[in-house]
């Protein structure tokens, strides 16, 4: 009888995981493939409007409108409806939109030819790994990744790396050890790339065969679709300080509303009344549209960004890299084929002397082909001579390398201070070998390894390594602003060296110390040096040792000239400092400028940390610094309009429970004009001023919750209060003052002097804290370069200067104002407008840029060890951000 075994499993983010009793854990599962399709979905609008009416800004939003409907606020609380309802209607629309050309692009289904005991055509659907796929010669959109086994095929990969020019993959090597398709990546073909040819592998010399790998959400456009979908959460300080200044907030609001609670519970109000006043100092302390005011610095600061080349997929990343300290630079090559078809074998590519034309009789013809390894630092090409005669091997690759593959006699003997001489002056230097095969072997099936030893030395082949015209002052920008420089690159250390020198990583009074570490080993023990580079010369074995550690015994001295140094290290050193003197790294990396013969996975360990370039697409060199200076832009700008917000809501939390105290309150169009006519707009056009044009040496802070920013904030809502305070006992204490109606409370006592009063000076307090929070030197432009704020901020103060001294009859009865007809009051009023004014503007350096001190003894706590030299000319603090451009 056959048997069914139930395999229970759950999807999440499109993978498929299971759970597993020996681990206690669900666990993602491969063999469980399902159909090759990697599926958006889009989903219907009731859906998205179930989920976006259940985000807490909207469950908040809802809660206050009713608030407000219950408490007769209609007019206001049908705008707010209007503008959440248009507001989710175009969030709405833009996640549909985006979600069906996420579909569209993602979504690939195609006709392929299969082999297995015979040819098929199958739907790409129905793939499943293991599958056997012939490649036409003309090539095709691969709906999956697939491992090449024959043939060579050139392969369009911008869609998933960005670089335009075609990649040629080639067969891969037979071996014992595990496919993985990250260190095989030339060898295998990844899903939505596009094929552009296939040779030297289907049936008839043509084409090419792969081996499916992987399907659906695991290729690598899952992978990429996936991150679209479902995007890392971002841990950032200032996002995570929003939500605890938000909680800070709310106990702000719980404190006001008991206050409110006593003197509402003192006037014998309804107990009805009483809980909605106490709930409606809630929705005024805790601002429901800080959220969305905080995000429009970064819409800014992308559309600048766009218009310079650069653009963003996730904008709150402009934020995080307004605290970029490092930049790490790589060097991107690529080398040009050729190709045609030679003799009986199949031909990979024919090479001919330029001056032969079409001839064949000074053709070689390349037959077999190992790519180029990182890991292994060379490649090698097997030829054969026209008729498919004499064979020859040749391989190119790291001087180093290629001379530990040749046999002895034939490397020269100056062979060392040759490349020491050659790469010292900046030339990128590869050495090149060759060896005739045996006329026995078989072309068609000769290993990597039998190709690869025994060869003959042939010479060494220099390449001048051009600094791109820009790149001087992008570095010189970077240095002047102390933003740390890092080469990592896989040439040879002494041309990295003197690109850095050229390009002014290192300055021309700045020496390079070479730091050199070897390997526990039967023999010795590992050793660890530091050897200055003016040196290296003046003795026969090429080095002095001004530092060394030989075991755990000795430390390294300090530098005692005193001179600003960067320090260098090679790849083997780098594995070797980490495995065997770990206490010694971040000392190492804190300082060193250069990082040579650097494999991939070691780029990939020190570049650990990257998270904001990830999300940031550069398309030139000139954009570090622009993504720099706009991300510290966006900053200060997200922090100043977060700053506006907490005050606006405190603005109003103090005018409600000052009027609450008095038994009167504020009327619902003036509500809405302070809400939406001052405060709204202000928050629009605050972000549209730019960034400054020169970087500077400080940083943006943060934290919202540091004690400068505390600080001023305690300031300013001092000077609120006391402000509004100052009105209302000016009022009182005028001989003309009428006393409110003690037996009745809140928007039955309108219109009324204390009101008034209070209004007109908070309607100047809501501009005056715009103006104080826009205060972005070094890293904005001066407010002035911002038209469309400046010319907002004066309309206002004209608006709010007209409210108090000429209202006019029509005005004062929409917005149920006092008519006050005392000028020499209202002139007093506004004299306290403009004294609120100056004390503010003047306390708004409070919770700026840290002082010299305040870097000075950050200097002495990096510096502390008695051991390590100085750090005497750049400050890294302890939260540096590292961000990798290539």
């Amino acid at each position: 009888m056959l048997q069914k075994t139930l395999l229970r499993y759950y999807m999440f983010e499109g993978l498929r995981y299971v759970w597993l009793d020996r681990k206690g854990a669900f666990c993602r599962v491969r063999c469980i493939y399902g159909p090759n399709l990697i599926d958006v979905p889009v989903k219907p609008y009731f859906k998205l409007l179930f989920e976006e009416v259940l985000n807490p800004f909207y469950v908040f939003q809802f809660f206050s409108i009713t608030l407000w409907m219950i408490d007769e606020y209609y007019f206001y609380a049908v705008c707010i409806l209007f503008l959440s309802i248009l507001s989710i209607s175009i969030s709405l629309y833009e996640t549909r939109k985006q979600s069906i050309t996420l579909h569209n692009m993602a979504q690939l289904v195609t006709n392929l030819c299969v082999c297995s005991s015979v040819e098929e055509c199958v739907s790409s659907v129905e793939l499943v790994p293991g599958d056997c796929l012939i490649i036409p010669q003309e090539g095709l959109l691969l709906p999956c990744d697939a491992a090449l086994l024959a043939g060579e095929c050139l392969v369009n990969e911008s869609m998933l790396t960005g670089e335009s020019v075609p990649v040629l993959k080639t067969p891969l090597p037979a071996g014992e050890g595990k496919y993985s398709s990250e260190t095989e990546r030339r060898h295998t073909l990844f899903c939505g790339t596009t094929l552009i040819q296939a040779k030297g592998g289907g049936p008839g010399g043509g084409g090419a065969v792969a081996v499916v790998t992987s399907t659906g959400f695991f290729t690598a456009k899952g992978n990429l679709v996936s991150s679209i979908l479902y995007p890392q959460p971002i841990n950032f300080r200032f996002y995570q300080d929003s939500i605890k200044f938000l909680l800070i907030l709310g106990l702000v609001a719980f404190i006001g509303s008991i206050y409110n609670f006593v003197v509402l519970f003192r006037a014998n109000v309804t107990w009805g009344f009483l809980v909605i006043r106490c709930l409606d100092i809630v929705t005024i302390a805790v601002p429901p549209a800080l959220p969305a005011a905080i995000t429009t610095g970064t819409i800014y600061a992308q559309r600048r960004l766009k218009s310079q080349g650069v653009f963003c997929i996730s904008p709150p990343r402009i934020n995080v890299s307004g605290k970029v300290s490092i930049f790490c630079f790589d060097k991107v090559r690529t080398d040009p084929e050729l190709d045609a078809e030679f003799g009986g074998y199949k031909v990979l590519a024919v090479m001919r002397s330029p001056t032969q034309g079409n001839s064949t009789s000074k053709a070689l013809a390349i037959v077999q082909r190992f790519p180029f390894s990182s890991a292994l630092q060379r490649m090698s090409v097997v030829t054969v001579m026209p008729g498919g005669h004499a064979a020859l091997a040749f391989l190119k690759g790291s001087p180093e390398m290629v001379a530990s593959l040749c046999r002895a006699e034939t490397v020269p003997t100056q062979f060392s201070s040759k490349l020491h001489s050659f790469s010292s002056e900046g030339l990128r230097v590869l050495a090149l070998a060759y060896k005739p095969l045996d006329k026995n072997t078989d072309v068609r099936t000769i290993t990597r390894d039998e190709v690869e030893k025994d060869m003959q030395f042939l010479g060494l082949l220099m390449m001048k390594n051009l600094v791109k015209p820009e790149s001087d002052n992008v570095i010189h920008m970077l240095r002047l602003a102390q933003l740390r420089s890092v080469m990592i690159t896989g040439d040879n250390i002494l041309t990295a060296v003197n690109v850095a020198k050229s390009c002014g990583m290192v300055g021309s009074d700045e020496k390079v110390i070479f730091v050199s570490a070897t390997p526990h080993t039967a023999q010795s023990v590992p050793t660890l040096r530091f050897t200055l580079e003016d040196r290296v010369t003046t003795t026969a074995q090429g080095s002095i040792e001004i530092c060394t550690r030989v075991g755990p015994a000795h430390t390294p001295k300090r530098c005692s000239s005193g001179f600003g140094y960067h320090l260098a290290i090679n790849g083997k050193s780098f594995a070797a400092l980490c495995d065997n003197f770990p206490e010694y790294l971040p000392k190492v990396l804190m300082r060193a400028t250069v990082f040579a013969r650097m494999t991939p996975d070691q780029k990939t360990q020190l570049e650990g940390g990257v998270s904001a370039a990830e999300e940031i697409i550069l398309t030139h060199n000139k954009t570090p610094p622009c993504v720099c200076r706009e991300g510290r832009c966006s900053l200060v700008t997200s922090f100043g309009l977060f700053r506006y917000m907490a005050l606006y809501s405190l603005i109003q939390f103090c005018s409600v429970l000052v009027l609450h105290t008095v038994n009167t309150t504020m009327a619902d169009l003036q509500f809405l004009f302070c809400d939406i006519g001052l405060v709204t707009l202000l928050a629009i056009v605050m972000g549209k001023g730019g960034p400054s044009d020169q970087l500077q040496s400080c940083r943006p802070p943060a934290s919202l919750l540091a004690l400068p920013v505390l600080g001023s904030l305690f300031i300013h809502t001092c000077m609120i209060v006391l402000g509004q305070l100052a009105a209302l006992f000016i009022t009182t204490s005028q001989d003309w003052y009428i006393p409110l109606n003690s037996t009745v409370f809140g928007i039955a006592n309108l219109p009324n002097m204390e009101n008034t009063s209070v209004f007109d000076l908070s309607g100047f307090q809501y501009i005056i804290m715009a103006v104080v929070v826009t205060k972005g030197y070094p890293h904005k432009k001066p407010l002035y370069y911002n038209v469309v704020f400046l010319g907002l901020l004066v309309t206002l103060f004209s608006v709010m200067t007209w409210l108090v001294l000429y209202p006019g009859p029509i005005v004062c009865r929409i917005l149920q104002l006092f008519d006050i007809s005392d000028m020499n009051y209202k002139m007093l009023l506004v004299a306290v407008a403009a004294l609120n004014f100056l004390i503010s503007v003047s306390g708004c350096c409070v919770g700026g840029v840290p002082s010299k001190k305040q870097y000075k003894r950050l200097h002495l706590l990096l510096s502390d060890s008695p051991s390590w030299p100085p750090l005497n000319h750049t400050l890294f603090p302890s939260d540096q951000t590292v961000i990798h451009l290539s």
